[in-house]
């Protein structure tokens, strides 16, 4: 009689395995599927035990999935790692200071050298937008943004 039970639960087991179902898993279901056939026995005979098991577990295995595709998967709550996306302490007084210095280098060029700047690398306007609304050529446009590029870097060189 014990064999005759092992095979069966073997049987079952081998049939969830072979649906993607993982060790523990399998035993939970199995677990439930036994469960359900005791409880079902005490008010019907069940003719064949064997088929009742097979069912019962793939439908729990179908409605698990079922679950999990509609809540997600679920996680352990202590494998989790949880990342905070906000910089460090250091690296936000580095990129503050950074910060400081760039706006000391962009009030160290001209007016009109900072206006065209900006306009171009912080508006994201092209040089023929910036010529038209200063009134002048692209190439002039072309010559500050390029000027006030090669000043900017080499000030904020090390930084």
């Amino acid at each position: 009689m014990l064999d005759d039970i092992n095979s069966v639960f073997s049987r079952v087991r081998t049939a969830l395995r072979r649906r993607g179902r993982a060790a523990h898993e399998v035993d939970d279901l199995m677990q439930e599927a036994w469960l359900r056939l005791a409880l079902y026995e005490k008010d019907a005979p069940v003719a064949e035990p064997e088929a009742f098991l097979m069912r019962v577990a793939l439908n729990l295995s179908i409605d698990a999935h079922r679950r999990q595709l509609a809540h997600g998967e679920e996680v352990d709550v202590d494998e989790v790692v949880l990342v905070d996306p906000q910089p460090d302490a250091e690296a936000t007084v580095l990129g503050k200071e950074r910060l400081a210095r760039l706006a000391l280098c962009l009030a160290r060029l001209t007016d009109r050298t900072r206006e065209i700047f900006i306009a171009h690398r912080v508006d994201g306007l092209s040089f023929a937008e910036i010529a038209r609304v200063e009134g002048i050529s692209t190439k002039v446009v072309e010559k500050h943004v390029s000027r006030a590029a090669l000043q900017v870097a080499s000030w904020m060189h090390g930084w």
